[in-house]
């Protein structure tokens, strides 16, 4: 409960710093304005997230006796986390990963790539199924997607003033001048950055936590974590930087410096967290 609320909290930092960058450009008319813009993400965003999410990974719905155990295990698990049995698809990768979308529990779905099914042994899966279904339960799923707009949306403005700025914007019609304008370029979007991680890396603790209670242990899906770290290293992925954050593991992770900005926890912390869970259920 505390993750949850720690994580609409900072939902709603972001969402009133987009506003706050209204004011910057426009005093009060662009707070009003963007006021109305974030209303208007949020909206699109619970009714059209999953479809967007499912169409930009190329993601097909799984055909009638495909992949038979997965969809056992998926309505084992859900059966367990007592929701409704998500909608299956198919992502046409080789790299192993996987991610949930939906609106709520009763319209919610579960995308796996084709490496995913063919690279991981089947206790593996069910650990990263419990993961994604855990997304469900805990309907943070959306949250995530509407941070990911907002934070794009900041992001976009800024470029927008940027490029006003060094081809002949004015900066005398701005409330606050200079030091305003600046603020908007630099700040605001390392401001949307930082709070975009910290919703995405609260919400996979959180997941992972969740998955180890409905499968009675966390050393699945801590096994399955350093597979699909080891895939995302060896087998890329073509992924919209923008849905990255929805996956289980970050399709497009790096090493090195890249590390301190991923969406997503440290996979030896995660794993490290599971491990955890089992000593002290003394399994």
């Amino acid at each position: 409960m505390t993750t949850r609320m720690r994580t609409w909290i900072l939902l709603a930092g972001l969402s009133a710093l987009f506003v706050a960058v209204g004011g910057l450009v426009g005093g009060t008319s662009g707070i009003i304005l963007f006021l109305v813009i974030a209303v208007g993400f949020n909206f699109a965003m619970f009714w059209f997230s999953d479809r967007l999410a499912l169409k930009m990974s190329r993601a097909r719905p799984l055909e009638p006796g495909e992949a038979p155990d997965l969809v056992a295990d998926v309505e084992d698990l859900a059966q367990r986390a007592r929701i409704p049995v998500p909608r299956l698809y198919l992502m046409p990768s080789q790299q192993p990963n996987a991610f949930a979308t939906g609106r709520s529990p009763k319209h919610s779905a579960v995308a796996v790539t084709e490496g995913l099914l063919a690279l991981m042994p089947r206790d593996q899966v069910r650990g990263v199924i419990a993961h994604e279904l855990a997304h469900i339960r805990n309907r943070d799923v959306l949250v995530t997607t509407i941070a990911a707009m907002i934070g794009a949306a900041i992001s976009a403005v800024a470029h927008f003033l940027q490029f006003q700025w060094l081809f002949g914007g004015d900066d005398d019609e701005s409330p606050l001048g200079f030091v305003g304008m600046l603020a908007a370029i630099l700040i605001a979007p390392i401001a949307a950055m930082l709070l975009q991680f910290a919703v995405s890396r609260q919400r996979e603790f959180l997941a992972d936590a969740t998955a180890a209670e409905l499968l009675g242990t966390g050393r699945p899906l801590a096994d399955a974590l350093g597979t699909l770290q080891r895939g995302v290293e060896v087998l890329p992925m073509e992924v919209n930087p923008a849905s990255a954050s929805l996956y289980i593991v970050n399709p497009l992770a790096g090493g090195g410096m890249s590390a301190l900005f991923s969406t997503h926890p440290p996979i030896a912390a995660r794993i490290e967290r599971l491990r955890a869970f089992d000593a002290a259920h003394g399994l």
